[in-house]
């Protein structure tokens, strides 16, 4: 039976950490703006590693530069990640844009524009 929190799980969590360490402190690349790790997806053997991350305050083509940039600078992240973990092998790295947050806003941005009627709240029918 495999464990609730296994390996993979918590070499994800390290590995999310330490790509945002990364990123803040040893990336020097004036083109990424803030970047922030959402979620790293391991496949079950950790040799391939999804890495999902938003940006903050920049439009479609932004995104789709830094996209592009985090990918380009992918084997450079990989090897001061490799650096920073105990593992005999680090895995593949692939960015991923994460627009679960967009989607979340636009869904709250219709549901606050829709007009929702009074409702009776104490349940009280008189007739």
């Amino acid at each position: 039976m495999p464990k609730a929190y296994g390996r993979s799980a918590r070499v994800s969590s390290q590995m999310q950490k330490e790509l945002a360490l990364i990123l803040q402190r040893d990336i020097d690349d004036s083109r990424l703006g803030f970047v922030t790790i959402n979620e790293v997806v391991l496949s079950k053997d950790l040799a391939s590693a999804k890495i999902y991350f938003t940006v903050l305050n920049t439009d479609v083509q932004g995104k789709k530069d830094h996209l592009k940039w985090l990918n380009e600078l992918a084997p450079m992240i990989r090897h001061l990640l490799a650096k920073k973990m105990q593992l005999r092998h680090i895995s593949e790295l692939k960015f991923f844009y994460d627009d679960s947050f967009d989607t979340g806003m636009r869904v709250a941005e219709l549901l606050s524009d829709l007009k929702m009627p009074p409702s009776d709240q104490d349940g009280d029918e008189t007739s």
